[in-house]
Parts: C-alpha cells; sequence; structure tokens
C-alpha cells in the first residue's frame, strides 16, 4: 500500500525548501494500516519538508527492513521528487540503512525514526541539562551500533563493517566513557534541582507537573491556567522560573522544563510543563531524560493531560503507555485532564468518558484554547494537593510578630486575622512543614497565650 503527497511544482523541483531538507517518509507494519501521521508531524518538527510517502506491509525483510521491490518504489518516488532525505518511522539496524541508501540516488540520507527524534531534541535544546540529556541519548543510540561493529571487526579479524567505514575499537570505549562523565554532571544537576523543589516546598508552593503526548495542549493549559498570574512578583524569590511557555501546534516545543506561579483559591501551586510522551520511544531514550522526568515523578501532584478529539482508541493507548510512565516511579496522585473538548461534537465527551471509564474513572474536560472547564480544574487540583493544616496562633503586638503574620500570607491562606490592644489572632492552614516552622517562629517571639 502506498500513498503520496508529493509538492514538487511542474517540473519536478521544490524551488523554496533546500533538497537536503525535502524528505519522503516510509513505514512498514506487521499487519494492518501504516499510520504516517506522526512520522509527518515529527518530520515538520524537525524542520523537514515532506515530499512524498510510502507504507509497506509485510514481514521486516534482514537486508532492507523493506521488500526489494518497494525499495525500488522508494528510490523511484525519491527521484521524481527530488527529495535529499528518506526518513524511515522504524528502527532501522546499520545494514538496513546501509543497504537502503546503497539503492538510493547519491547524497540521499536515510533517517529513521529514533535518529529523526535526536535531531529534534538537538534542534530544540537551549539549557546546558538538555544539552546532555541530547548528547547522552545520541551515545546511547550508537553504543549498539559500535558494539556490533567491535563484534563484527573481531570475527573477520579485520577493520571495517561491510562498506560502512573504518572502525577503531577505542570507539566503544570512549563513548562508555561520555556516558559516564554525562550521567555524572546530570546527577550534579539534578541535586541541585531537587534541593531548589524543596525550597519551594518550604516556601508554601505546591509543585503539580503537567504530563502527556507531545501535541495534548500542555503548553497551551499551563498559560490558561497561570495567565492571571504576574510571576515578576517572586523574581527575588524563584529566579529560576520564566514568564512563558510555548504553545505551538508542533511537537516537542518544550524540550526542557517550564515553570510557572498559578493561583488556586486558597494554594500558591508552581506549574512545571516538561518534554512531552511520543509513542514507541525505546528504553534507552526515556532513560537519558530521566532528570527531565524527575519534575514528574517528584510533584505533589501530576496532571495527565490527554487531547479529547483524537479516536478513543488512540486515547485509550496513549493512557496506557503514559500511566506506565507516570506509576513505575511516581508517588503523587494523577489527575486525567481530557483537554480540546472545544473541538468535539454534543455527545461526543460522555460517549468517551464512558469508553475510557477503565483508564480515566474520573477525568476533568477542559478546553485550554476557550477557557471553558478550567475553574472546575483549579478546584480538582486544590483537593487533590496534599491536606493542609488549620492552625490558631495568638501573637503579641510587635515588629516581629508583624513580621510573622506577613510570612504566614506568603506561605499559607489566612482564614482570619484579629486585633485586640496587645495581641493579633491569626487562623490559617498551610501545609504541615509551614505549620510547624510557623509555631516555631512564634514560640521564639515573647509570650502569648493559644487557646
Amino acid at each position: 500500500m502506498t500513498g503520496s503527497v508529493e509538492g514538487a511544482n511542474a517540473d519536478g523541483t521544490h524551488e523554496s525548501v533546500p533538497r537536503e531538507r525535502r524528505a519522503v517518509v516510509a513505514k512498514r507494519v506487521d499487519s494492518g494500516n501504516a499510520d504516517l501521521t506522526e512520522i509527518t508531524q515529527l518530520a515538520a518538527a524537525a524542520g523537514y519538508e515532506v515530499v512524498g510517502e510510502l507504507s509497506q506491509t509485510r514481514t521486516e525483510d534482514a537486508a532492507f527492513m523493506f521488500g526489494e521491490g518497494k525499495v525500488a518504489e522508494l528510490r523511484d518516488r525519491v527521484r521524481r521528487t527530488d527529495a535529499g532525505a528518506v526518513i524511515v518511522d522504524n528502527d532501522v539496524g546499520p545494514y538496513q540503512t546501509f543497504n537502503i541508501g546503497g539503492e538510493l540516488p547519491e547524497g540521499v540520507e536515510v533517517i529513521d525514526r529514533f535518529t529523526l527524534i535526536l535531531e529534534i531534541f538537538g534542534q530544540r535544546a537551549n539549557t546546558r541539562k538538555a544539552q546532555l540529556q541530547v548528547e547522552l541519548a545520541e551515545l546511547r543510540y550508537e553504543l549498539p551500533r559500535a558494539e556490533a561493529k567491535a563484534s563484527l571487526a573481531k570475527r573477520d579479524e579485520r577493520p571495517g563493517f561491510m562498506g560502512l567505514g573504518e572502525y577503531d575499537e577505542s570507539v566503544e570505549r570512549d563513548i562508555k566513557r561520555q556516558i559516564s562523565e554525562i550521567q555524572d554532571e546530570l546527577e550534579s544537576i539534578a541535586e541541585k534541582e531537587e534541593a531548589r523543589r524543596e525550597q519551594r516546598r518550604d516556601s508554601g508552593f505546591d509543585l503539580v507537573a503537567l504530563a502527556g503526548y507531545t501535541n495534548a495542549g500542555k503548553s497551551t493549559l499551563m498559560r490558561r491556567l497561570a495567565a492571571e498570574i504576574d510571576v515578576d512578583e517572586n523574581v527575588d524569590r524563584h529566579p529560576d522560573l520564566d514568564t512563558t511557555a510555548e504553545s505551538q501546534d508542533m511537537l516537542f516545543t518544550t524540550l526542557g522544563t517550564t515553570t510557572r506561579r498559578a493561583a488556586m483559591e486558597k494554594r500558591d501551586v508552581l506549574l512545571t510543563d516538561t518534554v512531552g510522551f511520543i509513542a514507541d520511544l525505546p528504553h534507552w531514550l526515556v532513560e537519558s531524560f530521566e532528570s527531565t522526568l524527575d519534575s514528574v515523578y517528584r510533584a505533589d501532584l501530576v496532571l495527565l493531560v490527554v487531547d479529547a478529539s483524537e479516536p478513543v482508541e488512540a486515547m485509550r493507548e496513549k493512557l496506557v503507555t503514559s500511566h506506565d510512565t507516570l506509576y513505575e516511579r511516581n508517588e503523587a496522585p494523577v489527575v486525567t485532564v481530557f483537554n480540546k473538548v472545544d473541538r468535539l461534537v454534543p455527545g461526543e465527551l460522555a460517549d468517551k468518558r464512558g469508553a475510557l471509564s477503565g483508564v480515566a474513572p474520573d477525568p476533568v474536560a477542559v478546553s485550554a484554547k476557550t477557557g471553558a472547564g478550567v475553574a472546575e480544574l483549579r478546584d480538582r487540583v486544590e483537593d487533590e494537593l496534599p491536606d493542609w493544616e488549620r492552625e490558631r496562633l495568638v501573637l503579641p503586638v510587635s515588629d516581629e510578630a508583624m513580621s510573622l503574620v506577613s510570612w504566614i500570607h506568603d506561605h499559607g491562606h489566612v482564614d482570619e486575622e484579629s486585633y485586640a490592644s496587645d495581641q493579633v489572632t491569626v487562623d490559617f492552614e498551610a501545609k504541615p512543614s509551614i505549620v510547624a516552622r510557623a509555631r516555631s517562629k512564634a514560640a521564639a517571639l515573647a509570650p502569648a497565650e493559644s487557646p
């Protein structure tokens, strides 16, 4: 089965896009019909113009991934569209990559799914942490290939790799050394981030992480929840908070973490958006971004955002995969958010709720675009966060006591504040750790009765 979305001019050229950025996408599946939607989106995210597509349903060919006849068809399509790259939505082995490339016009690059994802990550890595994670993923991708080359060289007792270029066994050792060094640096960064998370908690903030697949609308939802708060007012206490979060119709617009402050009715919340999940990621790639996922694993609450405009089966698959990722290490409660309900026809939301009740028993339905349901989501966040404690302190009227009252306002929710001639009474709710610190600060003041 094949299809095409060729976009060449009448003479077969694409004047506006360099040849090396024009691509034909291809995919092989064992059964059923190959869906090229996601690989096309990934290609666009990496900056390619998809000028053709090809798919095949058959068992994997050890030499070419596709059948030889389909490779010939791929070669013809590349020539017809003057493409400079073939992007294969499969995990293509080094032998297969070399063999496919040998059948294509000279200079055409063969890129598999994971190489494409790494290319996108590399383009979006704007921080030291993100750059290290991308480099780690690239090295983990290359390591088994280097090991295969070493094994072949030993077996044949000669250098080289079936025409793939000379190979030095020291390459494998160097890759392992680099992996170890990067892991050490990422561990150091992770320790600093954990200390920063604890500082935020000590300041009275609850930490809420947004998780979900790319293009589920996490960044748009984050902007909606945080839109009413000026982050700059806390720049001295939290200099790492970002004032914006990208929201574009493109995969992987968020690679690192973005944190913004959002206000609920009583509680101050820090929202963190991070890299989106994507289907069929290998374990080595997920592990490479483990330190980014720590923002999810170590949150007080996770909002799992799902695109409700997708078909039920696609939503189910993504929910199940997300749960596998989240519940592996996460202990915080997870609230499922059905986003993009503005795209649904009447009755469709109820049908999807019913069909997905086993994997999303009590979702919150919202439209980050229009704001529908966001108030209900705020209420749900407060309900699901760890319980606060109530406390009542009676303090002597003094400058130190007024400073403590101000501190309680900043770190908790004051229900009532009353003054008498020589004392102030503060009834408030806060995290247990904040209540304990408030009691300690109160005890250090001049003696006062506590009812």
